[in-house]
């Protein structure tokens, strides 16, 4: 292919790749954005930039016979976009994780929070003029980091470990969840059964301005009512409420119902919302009939809340490394010895579904 066509389509030459290195290409049209996004990258001795496309159509030619670890990538792009080619990419890409590149706004959440739900792993935000600053730069390293999946056959296997929990059917659910985890809240809630009329705590860390398009997600998925949680509001059966972006969602008794509590303080963690705060307070308030799950997510928030719930009798449950976009969070709760049981998120759900229906 001629110079001046691949400067036009923004396509890459072939690379040979170096040994080890975390391989990623770049999936943009804006040619400024996509030389900011190379620029980061190759300044890093461990990374390299595989190739660079400015088009889907041009990404999915691009990933023929071509490793790669992690792609960047821009939903709106002339032609296909982003956004319909995401099957294909990660079809093509054979594992490889997908941050999408958006502008990270109320009106670009729609499109990324439906990107996240088909297996995008994180978002960026774009850069614009003048705010590719270090800081950009160090989140984006540090994003990439994150989910490359490098040499995983190399890496220790969790394999699902049921063990002996609390006798009581638990009467509420709450979820954790961080990077990857809105893909793998779509296939547990996608297998647990309508019959299944247990409240469903859900705290993912997300900007705020995406909540309410997350919670219709959520509702879409589920096929069940889906708030944002706020102060007051009561815990249904059946229902889902969805940690607001800018507190943490936890729980008080008021007369004689369970009803939300949105509280604003720091964390160990440093998360707002935080996963912690929400299995402390369904710790304190269900005991033995609380059940927490761990999903997909970097970092170790929801550590402290699940020895919480753990002491306390609950069930914890963990999603396992081979399904996760990052196996931080569930991590930290099956090495504490935590989990009573640890699987795909399919697995989960047909674990709530038998535990509820063996008690």
């Amino acid at each position: 292919m001629g110079s001046a066509l691949a400067k036009n389509q923004g396509l890459s030459p072939p690379s040979v790749g170096r040994q080890g290195h975390i391989r990623v290409m770049v999936v943009d049209d804006s040619l400024t954005a996509r030389s900011a996004l190379v620029r980061t990258i190759e300044a890093r001795p461990d990374m390299e930039v595989v190739a660079t496309a400015g088009s889907a159509e041009v990404a999915l030619e691009l990933l023929d016979g071509r490793q790669v670890h992690v792609i960047l990538l821009d939903l709106e792009m002339p032609g296909m976009g982003g956004l319909k080619a995401l099957p294909q990419i990660l079809a093509k890409a054979r594992g490889a994780q997908v941050c999408v590149v958006s502008t990270l706004t109320t009106a670009g959440a729609k499109a990324t929070l439906a990107a996240l739900a088909m297996g995008a792993a994180d978002t960026l935000a774009k850069p614009r003029s003048g705010a590719f600053t270090d800081a950009y730069r160090e989140e984006l390293v540090s994003k990439i980091v994150a989910i490359a999946r490098v040499d995983r056959t190399h890496q220790q296997q969790w394999k699902p470990s049921p063990s002996a929990i609390s006798g009581r059917a638990p009467a509420i659910v709450a979820i954790g969840a961080s990077t990857g985890g809105i893909h793998a809240l779509g296939r547990l809630l996608d297998k647990l059964s309508p019959s299944i009329e247990l409240p469903i705590l859900v705290t993912q860390h997300l900007p705020s301005s995406f909540m309410s398009i997350f919670a219709r997600q959520l509702a879409s998925m589920s096929g069940r009512k889906t708030r944002v949680a706020a102060d007051g509001m009561t815990v249904e059966p059946g229902q889902i409420l969805v940690a607001p972006g800018d507190g943490h969602l936890t729980l008080r008794r008021e007369d004689n119902r369970v009803v939300a509590e949105i509280a604003d303080y720091e964390v160990p963690s440093g998360c707002r919302p935080s996963v912690d705060p929400m299995l402390e307070s369904v710790a304190s308030l269900y005991g033995a009939r609380g059940m927490g799950i761990i999903l997909s997510g970097m970092g170790r928030d929801g550590s402290l809340g699940a020895r919480s719930l753990f002491d306390a009798g609950g069930a914890l449950l963990a999603q396992d490394e081979d399904s996760c976009a990052v196996f931080g969070m569930p991590r930290g709760i099956v090495e504490a010895g935590l989990a009573a049981a640890v699987g795909a998120p399919e697995e989960l759900a047909a674990f709530i579904v038998e535990s509820v229906q063996a008690k």
